[in-house]
């Protein structure tokens, strides 16, 4: 096979760049994430900005409340530049609203999940030094448990309606709480609510924080779901670049102040966050689903809204195409449905192609890299099996285990330098010294290969991989093969404990076919794979797979059977 002795000096991948996309844009053109926002407010002032449940806020209004806030944080809660504060809700317009005014006063986001624990969210809290937090009422009680142990001193709490109009306010904070009894007791003393917060700051003046692009824009947590969680130091030169970057590559396609775009994908995601960044930078509608896990209500809401834009996961792109009403969606208006965060499987993605039209273009990144470093051209016309081209600024390398680039076809790890990269991981310089080679590439921990084209494919993350007899066994692939069937509704696979060979592949099934069996699902698994990849266990679910909230599956949780 043919050797590239330097990817980053050959790019080979620029040939398959469409016309328009440059090379290489300048990173360094904004100072800040805060000059962008208030670049955008200024030119999409009159525009709708952000949307939620049928009401929506305009640039202007973003503006006015973003500085707002940013005002408290500053003047009544005494928070300075580079001090950390915590978010911790679903999206919601308090989201943006927290999110802008923070960096607007020099403040470093900490993204939280909403469903942490009381365990993982004391670790985060503590571990990022959060000095204050902006949590939904619904989520206060786990708050209340672990307040005592952390540096938090200002808890500012919202309800769920308190962005809307005020009767619909009213009413749906009132539902929320005392009809649907969605927000468990809690008392936590010396709490502001969010609509006082924004009241005090109105009252006050935002001081301009003059930022660059080394200062930090978010502590992003990552490796939760495999080990302690650690926080990505994302600066604002970071993000800054990733939107230059991502701005260019999706411009054919979409223009300044004229796109509608989904987002149901949680903002305290890095994916999400950086999407709705860019959408941000070119002033379109960004419309803020809270819960897409209610099929119903997602449905309904984009059967009313004429999106051109849509970010979602392979789960949910799925479970779209199974939700009932689904095909009474209007999809004329489409321009783009991107994916990330895991891969896109080739049933899905024809699926959807053939039920929209639009072809799933499927991206690639890690927290740790802003996230967007990899990406198919918005030209495809159908799935590619690939994870698509870097990005302008972006190099790749498809690395061994001692840091040698491996030839091109075969596999390795996949790694990338860029101005997109993390700083490092916070206050773990020894975490930090573990991703980086000696000539500064990020190890991503994915297993992939790169064509003769520049082309990448992912095969797996190296923790997923089943050995079986010696041989190499990429989970992805076996979950490729089995959801091509038509009775299977959602599959993963895992490697399972065996004294002849190591490993064995086992998957696990949850039928979309009742009736479907063991031996015919062997048997298509036969027709498509290798002997030592064809499962040699199969284990019926019938409750849905385990997931993470923005819906990858859960493979550790997997390793313990369930009966049927």
């Amino acid at each position: 096979m043919d050797r590239l002795p330097d990817k980053a000096l050959n790019r080979i991948w620029l040939a398959q760049y469409p016309e328009g996309v440059p090379p290489d844009v300048d990173v360094k053109a904004y100072a800040s994430l805060k000059a962008i926002f208030e670049t955008s407010c200024a030119r999409f002032a009159g525009l709708p900005a952000y949307g939620n449940m049928g009401v929506s806020i305009t640039y202007r209004e973003l503006d006015e409340a973003s500085r707002a806030f940013g005002a408290y944080l500053q003047k009544a809660v005494g928070l300075k530049r580079g001090d950390r504060v915590a978010i911790m809700m679903p999206n919601l317009l308090q989201y943006p609203i927290a999110l802008f005014g923070a960096l607007r006063a020099g403040i470093t986001v900490v993204n939280t999940n909403p469903l942490y624990t009381a365990r993982e969210l004391e670790h985060q809290l503590k571990d990022s030094g959060a000095v204050a937090i902006v949590v939904l009422e619904n989520f206060a009680a786990t708050l209340q448990q672990v307040l005592p142990g952390t540096a938090v001193r200002t808890v500012i709490t919202t309800q769920i309606g308190d962005m809307f109009p005020a009767a619909k306010r009213l009413l749906t904070n009132l539902v929320v709480k005392h009809v649907k009894k969605m927000v468990p007791a809690w008392s936590i003393a010396g709490t502001t609510s969010f609509r006082s917060a924004l009241a005090a700051g109105r009252a006050q003046t935002l001081d301009d924080v003059p930022l660059t692009l080394d200062d930090l824009a978010f502590l992003q947590y990552t490796g939760g779901t495999t080990g302690v969680a650690k926080g990505a130091m994302l600066t604002h030169g970071n993000l800054v670049a990733n939107l230059q970057q991502t701005a260019a590559w999706i411009a054919r396609d979409l223009a300044d102040g004229k796109e509608i775009g989904v987002i149901p994908l949680p903002l305290y995601h890095v994916l999400a966050l950086t999407v709705n960044l860019v959408l941000m930078k070119i002033g379109a509608h960004i419309i803020l689903v809270t819960n897409p896990r209610d099929l119903p209500a997602f449905v309904k809401t984009l059967k009313h809204t004429p999106f051109t834009f849509l970010l979602g996961v392979n789960t949910l792109y799925s479970a779209l195409l199974n939700a009932p009403g689904f095909a009474e969606v209007p999809l004329k208006q489409a321009k783009v449905c991107a994916a990330g965060g895991m891969a896109v499987q080739r049933a899905v993605a024809e699926r959807w192609k053939a039920a929209t039209g639009v072809p799933i273009v499927e991206g690639y990144g890690l927290t740790e890299t802003s996230p967007i470093a990899i990406c198919n051209t918005l030209a495809i016309k159908d799935w590619t099996g690939n994870i698509g081209v870097p990005i302008p600024n972006t190099e790749v390398a498809i690395l061994d285990d001692d840091g040698g680039e491996v030839p091109l076809g075969e596999v390795g790890e996949i790694c990338i330098r860029g101005p997109q990269v993390m700083k490092g991981y916070w206050n773990r310089p020894d975490e930090t010294a573990k991703v980086f080679t000696a000539d500064g590439w990020f190890r991503s921990g994915d297993m992939g290969f790169m064509d003769g084209r520049g082309s990448v494919k992912i095969t797996d993350r190296k923790k997923d991989m089943i050995i079986v007899s010696g041989f190499n066994v990429y989970p992805n692939e076996v979950e490729d093969v089995v959801m091509l069937h038509p009775g299977v509704l959602e599959a993963a696979a895992i490697g399972a404990p065996d004294e002849k060979s190591g490993e064995l592949v086992k998957i696990v099934v949850v039928r979309k076919d009742p009736v479907l069996t063991e031996a015919d699902l062997l048997a298509h698994c036969r027709k498509h794979l290798t002997g030592y990849k064809v499962p040699k266990v199969i284990e019926f679910r019938s409750e849905p797979l385990p997931k993470t909230n923005i819906g990858k599956i859960l493979r550790r949780e997997l390793r313990t059977p369930k009966p049927a």
